[in-house]
């Protein structure tokens, strides 16, 4: 058998999850803002479940104070899995056991300082070692079919480049998102030209908006390393990506499915809703109900 080419697989994940999680305290005082659960599943879980169906096993966390949650999450728990065995509560079992399957391996780095997306990137680079690896940001929760990091490592074993997701957003809102300009390639393809962070609508050169998946080759590290502080006084992912678009190809892709964005209290509760009135187990219920509220709702109105 003919051996599988590393450089056309990205076989490692890194997960920012450095981040203070301000927007919701007082819920985050103690908590990380990537263990809200949306439904029974905490953000970060998603994540690494989108990552793990893109065949990715070797998932990198880039860390930081009061994060211990997250690693434990990821842990065995002793005491739980005996207290379920002892009460042959063996769905249970299977479910905790689900969280992380046997053939992933969960490594953790720490990011010293909140200098920027693109500062917690280059903590994972001993780890990446060299190879092209993907960026999931759990704060955005994406629902697709196929998931969309599997759709993104699809066209990177096709085109060997960078890759970020996009999306179109109102020009009012560019100064939210790094925004790209480019030539289409397709349907769903842009050439990138040109990457901006979080430029003012009058001087956005576009409204294509980078969504929280990328998959980047390795030579984004030392232009990070290099580039001065951007937008924010921090190290910005968005800048060393726009340097790489001087030696290699960089595409965007307008990605198949749906992005929330659990950055936000708003965000979170709509995730919350749709992903209820599809749950397997309570979805039905969880509909019914609402469609008797709205209707109690129109009664009294």
């Amino acid at each position: 058998m003919t051996p599988k080419n590393n450089n056309l697989l990205v076989q490692k994940a890194v997960f920012p999850v450095a981040g203070l999680g301000t927007r919701f305290l007082p819920a985050t005082k103690a908590s990380p803002k990537e263990m809200l659960a949306v439904v029974d599943k905490p953000l970060i879980q998603y994540a690494v479940e989108e990552a793990y169906a893109a065949g990715i096993r070797e998932m990198i966390f880039v860390t930081g104070r009061n994060k211990r949650a997250i690693e434990d999450h990821f842990d065995t728990a002793y005491e739980l899995e005996a207290e379920l065995a002892s009460g042959g509560k063996d769905a249970l079992m299977a479910l905790v056991h689900s969280i992380k399957p046997d053939d992933m391996d969960c490594v953790y780095v720490r990011q010293p300082r909140a200098l920027g997306l693109g500062h917690a990137v280059l903590c994972a680079e001993r780890l990446v070692r060299g190879e092209p690896f993907a960026v999931l940001l759990a704060d955005d929760l994406m629902i697709g079919e196929p998931p969309i990091m599997q759709q993104m490592t699809e066209l990177f074993a096709a085109h060997q480049c960078s890759i970020l997701a996009v999306q179109e957003v109102p020009r009012n809102q560019t100064h939210r998102y790094g925004i790209v300009k480019g030539q289409a390639m397709g349907a769903d393809l842009v050439e990138i030209s040109g990457l901006v962070e979080k430029p003012q609508p009058n001087v956005a050169p576009s409204n294509l908006a980078v969504a929280g998946r990328y998959v980047l080759t390795p030579a984004v590290f030392d232009l990070i390393r290099q580039q001065p502080r951007g937008a924010g006084g921090e190290i910005q992912l968005t800048d060393g990506i726009a340097a790489l678009l001087n030696t290699e190809q960089v595409l965007a892709y307008r990605y198949h499915g749906t992005r929330y964005d659990c950055g936000s209290k708003l965000g979170l509760m709509q995730a919350s809703v749709v992903l209820g009135e599809t749950h397997p187990e309570l979805g039905a219920d969880f509909s019914a109900w609402l469609s008797s509220r709205h209707g109690a709702e129109a009664m009294t109105a």
